[in-house]
C-alpha cells in the first residue's frame, strides 16, 4: 500500500563530494520529501502509527505496522468505522456496560489525546493509546481525523495489576476497604437515579481471636483464607464481597431489597462459616454474626448505610452472636444501651446485682427433680432484668468473662452447699475460661474452699471449645475429671457437631439443644429422628440426656417416648431465685406437675403496642394483642365485617395487607396475603417495606425511611374525602364496662 504520506522517490539524485555531506541542511516545512522521509522512519522503527479517517469515520488509512498488531491485512480495515476496531469498556464501578468517550469525542468532533483504546481484532488482549484532530478543508467543511497511535499494553497492564494491588486484599483477594466504598458510592449514585435498591451485609467472627491466640497467626490467615472461599461460595454472581481488615468482611448485593431473600443469605452465611475448619492438622470452630441494610430505605449515601449495617450488626453480636440483624431506627437506642451495658457491667459484680437462680431438671418419666442448672442474672437497679443474651457478650468483649465465670462457680457451690436436699448442680463454663490452663486448679480451689462436693458439680461445656489444640482440650478434660466434677455437652448439634471428638471426650451428659425440641411434634418435622439418633448416640456411650425447652404436654410425651432420660424448660419451671428454691427443698416438694399449653402452636408472639390500621383513605388506631407470620389479634375496631381487607401499619414502612377471618365487638383476628418472615432475632417482619422512592414521588426530599412513612403520604391518601367506615373505641373503657372480647 502507499504510504499516506505519499512515498515518492527517494532522491532523484545523490549529492557528490565531502563540500556536499558537510553542508548543514535543515528540514524545513517546505521540504516535503525529507518530512515524508521522517515520518516513514517513524512508522517503520515501531514508535508509532498513524491513522486517518473520512467524514463518515471510515479509516482511510492504517500504518503497515498497526494492521499487523490487527492480525489481519491493511486492505480488509480500509473502509471499517474506526470505533469498529476497539471493544467498549465495561465500567466495574457500577456494574454496567457503558462505551469509552471515543464515541462521543468523534460525534462531536473534538480532539482526541492520549486515549487508551482496547483492539477488538488480533490475538490476545491489545491496548493503544490514540491521538488525534479534525480536519477541515478550505472552506471549513469537516473531511475526517487524522491521528497516531501506540501499543501501551505493557504499560497499561502493568498499571493495572499496580492498580489491582491497590484495591484487593493480598490474603484473601477479596476487595479491600478502598474498593468497596469506591463501588458502594459509585452503585448508590447511579441506583439513585434509576430507583433502584441495593443491600448492604456487614460481617464479624465470632471467636476468631481465640484461634489466632491458640494456634498462631499463619493459622488465623489460613482460616481467613478459607472463611473467603466460603462467603464466595455463598454469594456468587449475586454481588461483590470485600474483607475491610482483621476480621470484617462486607458483602454489596445490587438490586436487592427482599428481607426474606437477604434473611435467607444471611442465615446461610452464618451456617457456612460455623462448619468447622482444618488449619494445619487442628481443628477450628469459629462463628459470623450478619448486620443487613438496604439502601434506600435504610440510608440513603454510603456514610449512612454503613452506619446502619454497623448497627444491625452490633444488634447481631449483642443478641447473643451467630444471628443476622435487620437495620430499624431503634437499634440506634440499643447501641446506647449496649455501650452503657459497657460501663454498668464491670461495677455490677462489686455491687451485688448479679445473682444465680437455679432451673430444675426432672426425669422424663416420674418428674421427680434430679438436679438444677444454674443461670446468671443481672438485676440492674435502673432497667431491671436485664438477659444474659446480652450481658454475656458484652463480658468476653470486655475480658471480664473469666472474673464473671469464677465468681459463678463459687457462688453456686456456696449455695448448693445450704440446699437441704444432695442435688447435682450445673454451671455453665464458657470457651473464653475453658481455654484457661488454670481452670482444673480454680475449680479446685473453689471445691476445697466451699466445702462442695465435686461429684455434685456438673460443668456445661459447649461444642465450640473444640478448636485449637485437640491433645490440649482432651488434657483439660482428664484434669477436670481428676478433681471429680461431671462434665456435660451443651446445645448439642447447633452447628459445630462432630462425633470424633466423642470418641475420648469424658462427657457425662449431652444436651439436646431446644431447637430440636420446638416444633418436633408439627406432622413431616425431621426433628423426632435427630433426637432418636441423639439419644441412642449418649445410651451407647452410658450417658445421660436432657431435653432442653421443653414448653408443651405433647413436646414432653415426644422427649419421653424418644428416650431422653433427663427434660428441663417452662413445662415444669422457669429458674428461680435460692430464696424460693430452699422454701421448696425444705417442704419436700421435689416432683413436678408439668404445667402448659397441650400442644405446640406455630409461633404466635403475644405483644401489646398501639399501630395502625389503614382501610380507604384513613388510617384508625388500633391494639396489636398478638401477632404471627400468618395473621394478628387486633382491637380498637367495633363490628368491623368479615372478609374486610385492610392493612396492618407495623412501623417502618411496614405495611402487611390483612383479611378480617374473625371479627367480635372490639377485636378482629387477621390473616395476611403474604406471611411475615423472622427479623433474625425473636421478631417478625415484612418481606418489603414502603419505598423512599414513592415518598419522594410524593413531592419529599428522597431520604431513608422514617419511623412511620405513612404519616408522610396521608394528606395525599385523604385528598378523596370520604368518612370512616368503623368507629374507634378505647378497648380498656370497655372492659371496664364489661364488654367481652373475643
Amino acid at each position: 500500500m502507499v504510504g499516506f504520506f505519499a512515498r515518492g522517490a527517494r532522491a532523484k539524485a545523490r549529492l557528490d563530494g565531502d563540500a556536499a555531506e558537510s553542508e548543514l541542511r535543515p528540514i524545513g516545512a517546505a521540504d516535503t520529501r525529507r518530512r515524508v522521509e521522517l515520518l516513514d522512519s517513524f512508522e517503520n522503527a515501531g514508535l508509532g502509527w498513524f491513522w486517518a479517517t473520512d467524514k463518515q469515520g471510515r479509516v482511510i488509512y492504517l500504518s503497515d505496522n498497526a494492521a499487523k498488531k490487527l492480525g489481519c491485512p491493511v486492505e480488509e480495515v480500509i473502509g471499517k468505522q474506526l470505533t469498529a476496531l476497539f471493544v467498549p469498556e465495561t465500567d466495574e464501578e457500577c456494574g454496567q456496560s457503558t462505551e469509552r468517550p471515543l464515541n462521543f469525542l468523534l460525534g462531536a468532533r473534538n480532539s482526541i489525546s492520549q486515549l487508551p483504546v482496547r483492539l477488538a481484532m488480533g490475538k490476545g488482549e491489545c491496548w493503544w493509546e490514540i491521538a488525534g484532530k479534525p480536519q477541515f478543508d478550505e472552506r471549513q467543511d469537516f473531511v475526517g481525523y487524522r491521528g497516531s497511535a501506540k501499543d501501551i499494553t505493557t504499560t497499561f497492564q502493568s498499571r493495572r495489576d499496580a492498580e489491582r494491588m491497590a484495591q484487593y486484599d493480598s490474603l484473601t483477594g477479596l476487595a479491600n476497604r478502598h474498593r468497596m466504598n469506591k463501588r458502594l458510592t459509585s452503585i448508590l449514585q447511579a441506583f439513585r437515579n434509576s430507583k433502584r435498591s441495593c443491600a448492604l451485609l456487614m460481617m464479624d467472627l465470632d471467636r476468631f481471636k481465640a484461634v489466632n491466640d491458640t494456634l498462631g497467626h499463619p493459622a488465623g490467615d489460613e482460616l481467613l483464607k478459607q472463611v473467603a472461599r466460603r462467603i464466595e461460595k455463598v454469594i456468587g454472581e449475586k454481588g461483590e464481597i470485600g474483607r475491610l481488615g482483621g476480621d470484617e468482611f462486607q458483602i454489596i448485593l445490587p438490586d436487592m431489597d427482599d428481607r426474606g431473600d437477604l434473611g435467607e443469605i444471611g442465615q446461610k452465611l452464618i451456617q457456612m462459616i460455623s462448619q468447622p475448619y482444618q488449619l494445619n492438622g487442628s481443628r477450628a470452630v469459629i462463628g459470623t454474626s450478619v448486620g443487613i441494610a438496604v439502601s434506600p430505605y435504610d440510608g440513603v449515601d454510603v456514610d449512612e448505610l454503613v452506619k446502619a449495617a454497623d448497627l444491625a450488626l452490633y444488634a447481631a453480636k449483642g443478641g447473643g452472636r451467630g444471628q443476622y440483624r435487620f437495620f430499624h431506627i431503634d437499634l440506634t437506642d440499643s447501641a446506647k444501651h449496649r455501650r452503657q451495658i459497657e460501663e454498668d457491667l464491670r461495677d455490677a459484680l462489686e455491687h451485688g446485682e448479679l445473682k444465680m437462680f437455679f432451673q430444675p431438671i426432672v426425669d422424663s418419666k416420674t418428674h421427680m427433680l434430679k438436679s438444677l442448672e444454674a443461670l446468671m442474672r443481672w438485676e440492674h437497679p435502673d432497667r431491671g432484668f436485664i438477659p444474659p443474651s446480652q450481658f454475656i457478650p458484652v463480658a468476653e468483649d470486655l475480658g471480664i468473662i473469666n472474673g464473671l465465670g469464677e465468681w459463678a462457680i463459687r457462688e453456686v457451690c456456696r449455695q448448693a452447699k445450704e440446699w437441704p436436699v444432695e442435688l447435682r448442680v450445673a454451671v455453665n463454663v464458657s470457651a473464653v475460661q475453658f481455654a484457661r490452663d488454670d481452670l482444673p486448679e480454680i475449680v479446685k480451689s473453689i471445691l476445697m474452699e466451699t466445702g462442695f462436693e465435686a461429684h455434685r458439680l456438673e460443668l456445661e461445656i459447649t461444642e465450640s471449645v473444640f478448636l485449637g489444640d485437640t491433645d490440649r482440650t482432651q488434657a483439660m478434660f482428664e484434669e477436670l475429671k481428676q478433681t471429680g466434677v461431671r462434665l456435660a455437652l451443651d446445645d448439642f448439634g447447633t452447628g459445630y457437631s462432630s462425633l470424633s471428638y466423642l470418641q475420648h471426650a469424658p462427657f457425662d451428659k449431652i444436651k439436646i439443644d431446644q431447637s430440636f425440641v420446638r416444633g418436633a411434634t408439627e406432622k413431616g418435622n425431621n426433628n423426632p429422628a435427630i433426637m432418636s439418633a441423639i439419644v441412642s448416640l449418649a445410651q451407647s456411650l452410658n450417658m445421660e440426656t436432657v431435653a432442653e425447652g421443653v414448653e408443651t404436654k405433647d413436646e414432653l410425651n415426644l422427649v419421653a417416648e424418644r428416650g431422653a432420660s433427663l427434660v428441663q424448660g417452662y413445662i415444669f419451671s422457669p429458674a428461680i431465685p435460692q430464696e424460693e428454691l430452699l422454701e421448696r427443698l425444705a417442704s419436700g416438694q421435689l416432683s413436678y406437675e408439668p404445667r402448659g399449653p397441650d400442644k405446640y402452636r406455630a409461633e404466635r408472639r403475644a405483644v401489646y403496642r398501639k399501630i395502625s390500621v389503614i382501610h380507604a383513605d384513613h388510617s384508625y388506631n388500633v391494639t396489636l394483642r398478638n401477632l404471627s407470620k400468618t395473621g394478628a389479634m387486633i382491637e380498637g375496631l367495633l363490628d368491623v365485617p368479615l372478609e374486610t381487607t385492610m392493612v396492618l401499619n407495623l412501623g417502618g414502612g411496614q405495611l402487611a395487607v390483612a383479611t378480617v377471618r374473625r371479627s367480635e365487638g372490639y377485636m378482629q383476628g387477621v390473616e395476611f396475603e403474604t406471611p411475615l418472615i423472622s427479623d433474625g432475632a425473636d421478631g417478625l417482619c415484612t418481606r418489603h417495606r414502603v419505598s423512599p422512592y414513592q415518598i419522594e414521588a410524593a413531592g419529599r426530599p428522597l431520604a431513608s425511611l422514617p419511623e412511620d412513612p405513612y404519616e408522610l403520604l396521608k394528606a395525599e391518601l385523604r385528598a378523596g374525602g370520604k368518612g370512616k367506615a368503623f368507629v374507634e373505641i378505647d378497648p380498656s373503657a370497655s372492659r371496664r364496662h364489661g364488654r367481652q372480647g373475643m
